[in-house]
């Protein structure tokens, strides 16, 4: 067999197949075809990769890439560039505006991009500098009966159903806007993505409403609702839901994501399940930019690499049920990131303005999409 492309010489990390050392990578016909010493003999091009980390293509689970049709939209090229081969659009499109969105920004889109359909009928809708509107604080614009609609119809392009909850976004609706997402969702079988921010509804209540499968994000957000204790513990309804199975997310965006909570977080054994930038244009220029940055944040705090990849990896792909995603394995989708560990210094900023100092920083090097090289830094 010739195959069409070969990255040679790097290191591999697939966390899916505990594969961790320098070998060979090779694609054929938009696919993964085998992992291996020795493969760039047979391939009709061959990518150098020495020195560099080889990862299954990076999924970014939380953004926000309804460009130009939302106010906090942004290019999903951008973020391909940063690395990502899959993006997760949570909620940006409500039913009322999801087909424009997949039409004019999703179908076109070099990267693939999979979304969580708002509950809210036109998604988020007044997210600016100047206007910012929580699209779940009026009751008049929860659609159930078209989010099942276009949930059903779209269901190949829909990972689940979002809803935003906490006074920023939900005002004092509380808890009315998830449990009219709650039925929704378990109406047409998908699982829930749940933001919250400041109380009302408080985290614990939030955590009552779900299940295995579903995803909490903005998991290590800031006093308050942090699932942190004052006294350096985790909050038990949180050590509840994991053992249940709902899936925690990072979710970092512009006031989610806090270096405290995340240490005593780590301290306590509790990594996130999911590590997403939640980058949207009031963010993108800081404190979260994009994906790789927030995974470096994690390393600079003491979590392992391989645990890191993992979690823009192999654990969401199985947060989104895509086992074709996340991994080398033979016959999955044929998306690679080749990643550049610098060594240095670099300054970090967390949602609450806290600095941390850091002496790592990943960057993207080589995206590969659909078995072919699609973008070269």
């Amino acid at each position: 067999m010739v195959f069409d492309l070969v990255l040679t010489g790097g290191r591999v990390i697939d966390p899916s197949q505990s594969i961790d050392r320098v070998t060979d990578v090779a694609f054929q016909s938009g696919k993964v075809v085998a992992v291996g010493d020795g493969l760039a003999a047979q391939a009709a091009t061959v990518e150098h990769v020495e020195g560099k980390i080889v990862t299954p293509g990076l999924i970014d689970l939380h953004t926000h890439t309804y460009w130009g049709g939302t106010s906090l939209g942004v290019d999903p090229v951008i973020l391909g560039k940063g690395g990502c081969t899959t993006v997760v659009d949570t909620g940006s499109a409500g039913p009322g505006n999801y087909p424009g969105f997949l039409e004019h920004v999703i179908k076109p889109s070099p990267i693939r991009i999979i979304a969580y359909l708002n509950v809210s009928f036109a998604g988020i809708y007044g997210f600016s500098k100047r206007i910012m509107v929580g699209e779940s604080g009026d009751l008049r614009l929860m659609a159930p009966l078209d989010t099942v609609d276009v949930a059903l119809a779209h269901r190949d392009t829909l990972a689940g159903i979002k809803v935003r909850v906490g006074f920023h976004a939900s005002g004092n609706s509380g808890l009315v806007p998830l449990d009219i997402a709650r039925q929704v969702a378990d109406e047409v079988g998908m699982p829930l993505m749940v933001h919250i921010d400041y109380p009302p509804p408080t985290l614990p209540d939030v955590l009552a409403r779900l299940r295995k499968g579903d995803i909490l994000t903005h998991c290590f957000r800031p006093f308050p609702n942090s699932p942190a204790t004052a006294a350096g513990g985790v909050i038990p309804e949180v050590l509840d839901a994991r053992q249940r199975g709902v899936i925690f997310d990072i979710g970092h965006g512009m006031g989610s994501f806090s270096f405290a909570t995340a240490r005593t977080m780590l301290k306590n054994n509790f990594m996130p399940d999911c590590i997403s930038s939640d980058v949207h244009a009031l963010c993108i220029d800081g404190p979260a930019y994009d994906l790789l940055t927030t995974m470096s944040k994690f390393i600079e705090l003491g979590m392992p690499l391989v645990e890191v990849i993992r979690s823009a990896t192999q654990n969401a792909a199985h947060a989104l049920n895509r086992p074709d995603l996340g991994t080398f394995k033979a016959g999955s989708a044929g998306d690679a990131t080749v990643i550049d560990w610098r060594e240095g210094s670099f300054d970090y900023v967390d949602s609450t303005g806290e600095q941390l100092a850091g002496k790592t920083r990943l960057l993207a090097s080589h995206v590969i999409v659909n078995g072919a090289l699609w973008h070269k830094a």
